[in-house]
């Protein structure tokens, strides 16, 4: 994650103030120093960072936390609560016209992603039950509209272009298109410049002239560091952004922006990119956030995501069979198909409270599920219905089938015996099922 850096120096910072027990105001201000240098080190814009840890300062001292016996805890608290009001302290969401289409206009400089961040923020938007459509206004950049008209096929959304026309021409139709055929939502994806100039906003200027645009998004590289501030700031001046989409949050970037955006502008992060792949954006929840720089988790996001990538129906039918003691291979496999849905399993391990650090450094190998799905269709289909069936000459032919040595599929027999094991010995049939239900149907295995 982009935190990992100012998770663990955060971490460390906390860890001492725990071992003091009650605390002087020396060891409040102390801390605070460390944490404004954490946050100096992670590229937070420096006025931001000494305001931060004044008022934690200031609200420390004053609420007589030093007095305390938990006052560890509770300046941690202070400190969870000041980040998630540093970005934002509630979850932005787009406005929305009441007559359609909505339109949200993306900017950015040239390279920041927009195309296909428009893509993504589409097949999030059909996600929740609507309709958009992409409309091509980068009439500059080469290949920039077939770009979009293959990121617009991935994520089964039309695309609107008039080839290299004026791009005010282009919105305009599109908008007599959009409530012709239904679309509820209009992304238009701009051009972008390597830097920002008055040909650039004047253009994008030109077009929130010619039709309403209710949400301008700002995509911003978070890899550029404090310079995303920076962009941000000077896209604001000039066109009044309603919103930034921050991407690559999943990398190795120091995170700074993240936590700089918001107090800078005044404007919030609304969606944040977490991988290449075009299902990878996530709404930006600033409580779940600060929770996650501080190593508490983001179940509440976890959840969402069983919730939204997990079959309830199959979840049911897989607590009904482990019950009956019927589960087999047929429904392992559909088990691990619905996990690999979630994201990486680091991914979703990261967000369990107390496990982001844990897994940051472990190697986890989502291959490994791969070679599981290899090894079960290699499988008949009278050996996933009666795994008991298979000896040892079967298992040879499995493992040369699936590309695999005869230990792996013995490893998997036997992770699979074990959790048939657990269930069957699970006295209380109500915790069972709750359990499949609040994990999506997923069997506990070791990888």
């Amino acid at each position: 994650m982009a935190f990992d850096n100012l998770s663990d120096k955060l971490a460390g910072v906390f860890k001492r103030l725990r071992s003091k027990g009650k605390l002087s105001e020396s060891d409040v201000k102390t801390a605070m120093r460390e944490v404004r240098l954490a946050l100096l080190e992670a590229d937070v814009n420096y006025k931001v960072a000494k305001d931060f840890t004044n008022t934690v300062t200031e609200k420390c001292i004053g609420a007589n936390v030093m007095e305390s016996l938990t006052a560890p805890q509770m300046v941690i608290k202070i400190v969870r609560d000041e980040l998630t009001a540093l970005m934002g302290s509630e979850q932005a969401r787009l406005k929305t016209s009441s007559k359609l289409p909505t339109v949200i206009m993306m900017c950015g400089l040239q390279g920041s992603g927009k195309t296909t961040h428009s893509a993504k923020l589409a097949k999030h938007l059909k996600a929740q039950g609507h309709r958009p459509m992409l409309v091509a206004c980068d009439i500059y950049r080469p290949a920039a509209i077939e770009q979009l008209k293959v990121v617009g096929k991935a994520v089964d959304t039309p695309v609107f272009e008039m080839g290299t026309q004026d791009p005010v021409k282009t919105v305009q139709k599109a908008l007599s298109h959009a409530r012709d055929y239904g679309y509820d939502y209009m992304i238009l994806d701009t051009a972008g410049r390597l830097h920002i100039d008055e040909e650039l906003m004047n253009e994008l200027k030109n077009i929130t002239t010619a039709i309403d645009v209710h949400n301008i998004l700002l995509v911003i590289d978070s890899m550029v560091g404090q310079d995303a501030v920076n962009i941000a700031k000077a896209f604001n001046d000039l066109l009044e952004i309603d919103g930034v989409i921050l991407t690559k949050l999943d990398g190795d970037t120091r995170g700074g922006a993240a936590l700089s955006v918001k107090a800078v502008t005044g404007k919030p992060i609304m969606f944040a990119g977490v991988g290449e792949k075009l299902d990878q954006l996530d709404e930006f929840h600033p409580d779940r956030m600060a929770s996650r720089i501080l190593g508490m988790g983001d179940v509440l996001s976890l959840i969402e995501k069983v919730e939204t990538e997990i079959d309830e129906a199959k979840a049911e039918e897989t607590a009904r069979k482990l019950q009956e003691n019927k589960f087999d291979m047929n429904d392992l496999l559909d088990q691990f198909q619905q996990i690999k849905k979630m994201g990486s399993i680091k991914s979703i391990l990261s967000m369990i409270p107390g496990m982001e650090r844990q897994v940051r450094d472990v190697d986890i190998d989502d291959r490994q599920l791969l070679r599981i799905e290899a090894i079960i269709t290699s499988m008949t289909k009278k050996e996933r219905a009666k795994p008991d069936i298979l000896n040892a000459s079967r298992r040879k032919r499995i493992a040369a089938g699936a590309g695999v040595k005869v230990e792996d599929v013995n490893r998997l027999m036997k992770q699979y015996e074990q959790m048939k094991k657990m269930f069957k010995q699970m006295n209380s049939k109500g915790a069972k099922n709750k359990m499949m239900r609040n994990f999506g149907g997923m069997p506990p295995f070791g990888f």
